[in-house]
């Protein structure tokens, strides 16, 4: 647990534009967990949320000559870099990947403690019944629904439409359920 230094802002800004490590010490221990806070409420995941407010700490420190308290409080200038490095995070490449590549049990049930069944599609012959499909359909479901990805980013990824992905899995599904509906009645 950090502890908090009592420090007026305007020495605390004199250490750190002396660059002494005292300075970045006091102002970790101060501010961190308001500019976490800020920082996991765009993200939403701890593991990375803690990677950019790291980042966030790095570039104050690296670009502490840039402050101006004319133009504003420390504290607003440190929220801005933090808020920009989550935003960055979330629009990158990386993260988006990263989003699109989980198992459908984190994505379905994180957070989740009430349910304790495990989604597994070959356990009701899900799988099964989406290799009957033609290819076009099969594309659009394994993406959406086993990979993980939204209808845009499947769009993307095969070079439709949009409006093409989203008749095609309205498609599929339909014919799934009537695939459902053979296999029940048997």
């Amino acid at each position: 647990m950090s502890r908090r230094i009592k420090i007026s802002e305007e020495d605390l800004i004199q250490l750190l534009l002396a660059r002494e490590a005292k300075g970045i010490e006091i102002l970790y221990d101060n501010y961190s967990a308001a500019l976490y806070g800020v920082i996991h409420r765009i993200i939403q995941n701890d593991e990375i949320a803690e990677d950019v407010l790291q980042e966030t700490f790095l570039k104050i420190w690296n670009n502490f000559g840039q402050y101006d308290s004319v133009k504003g409080r420390l504290f607003s200038w440190m929220i801005n870099i933090a808020r920009n490095g989550a935003i960055d995070k979330i629009r990158s490449k990386e993260f988006s990947s990263q989003q699109k590549n989980q198992d459908i049990e984190k994505t379905v049930f994180s957070g989740s403690d009430v349910l304790n069944t495990v989604y597994n599609p070959d356990t009701i012959g899900l799988r099964q019944m989406v290799q009957k499909l033609d290819q076009e359909y099969r594309q659009i479901i394994e993406l959406l629904f086993f990979g993980g990805y939204s209808q845009s980013a499947a769009a993307d990824k095969l070079n439709i439409p949009l409006g093409t992905v989203k008749t095609r899995s309205r498609a599929a599904l339909q014919k799934l359920r009537t695939y459902f509906g053979k296999e029940e009645s048997r």
